[in-house]
Order: structure tokens, then sequence, then C-alpha cells
């Protein structure tokens, strides 16, 4: 099998694995980067999101022979201490119910809000439509997002 050399969360890794494993394969069982969930499988509930090159991206739908030479950053790398403003506006508005989802929602949220810092209820809703929530707390993410925005400016 080849080895793919890796810079993840700030640091180098090298995993042997057949070229067609999707990154969240490799983080979660390779890597024991378990923070990243997966939902579908298919793109479509965001439970799998982490930042390439700062983007919020699909894990399950990468391949691992694509990301050489890539920054990927996982919600572990987020921030140290979960000391992040999306992560302190997550815990302040209560956003987890079952928590399932929140990794993805706030690697999405926080990518958004470097693109767009400061957004209209409209831009977070739409930026945050891809991430599927199966508590229904749309409203407080929605919330949390608002104040990590004024928090991060």
């Amino acid at each position: 099998m080849p080895v793919y050399n890796l810079k993840v969360n700030g640091k180098p890794m090298s995993v042997d694995a057949d070229p067609d494993t999707p990154l969240l394969w490799i983080l979660r069982d390779e890597l024991d980067l378990v923070g990243t969930k997966f939902g579908c499988g298919i793109g479509q509930c965001g439970a799998c999101t982490i930042h390439i090159d700062g983007a919020a991206t699909r894990s399950c739908l990468l391949q691992i022979s694509s990301l050489e030479n890539t920054e990927i950053t996982t919600i572990e790398g987020l921030s140290e201490d979960g000391t992040h403003p999306v992560q302190v506006a997550w815990k302040e508005h209560d956003v987890p119910q079952c928590g399932y989802c929140q990794a993805g929602q706030i690697m999405t949220a926080s990518s958004f809000l470097k693109d767009n810092p400061a957004p209209s209820e409209t831009e977070i809703r739409d930026a945050m439509s891809g991430n599927l929530c199966r508590c229904t707390s749309y409203n407080r993410i929605e919330k949390a997002v608002a104040d990590a925005a004024t928090k991060l400016a």
C-alpha cells in the first residue's frame, strides 16, 4: 500500500492506505481523531466536515490520494482547549443536545466566519443549511454563529 504524508492539525503524519480510502476513515481509524463523525457517507449531512486549506469540506468524500500538500484541520485542531470563539458560543448558547453533529457544525461555522466575519441572519442560515441536526437545534446554532461573529470581530 502507498504511504501518504499528511499535515493534520499542524502536525506531519504518515499513513499506509489504499488510494481510494476516504479521509474520514483515515482520521478515525488510522489517526484516532474521532471527533469527526460518520453520518451518511455521501456528503449530505455534514457530520464529517473538516477544513482542507481552511475550507469546510466533507471528509467522507475525499480520497486520501488527493490530499498530499494540503492542510487538514479537524475539530481536535480547531483549538487545543476548546476556546475557539465558535466553540465558546456553542457552550454559551447550550447548542448541543445529542452532540453528534456538533463537530461538523462548528467546523462549517468557523470556516464560514473566517470568510464572512459580519454575516446577516440569512447568510448564517444559508451557510449552515448543509449541516443536518437530528435534534433540530437550528435556532440555537444560528444564534451561536451570530454570537461567535461578534466574538471574532
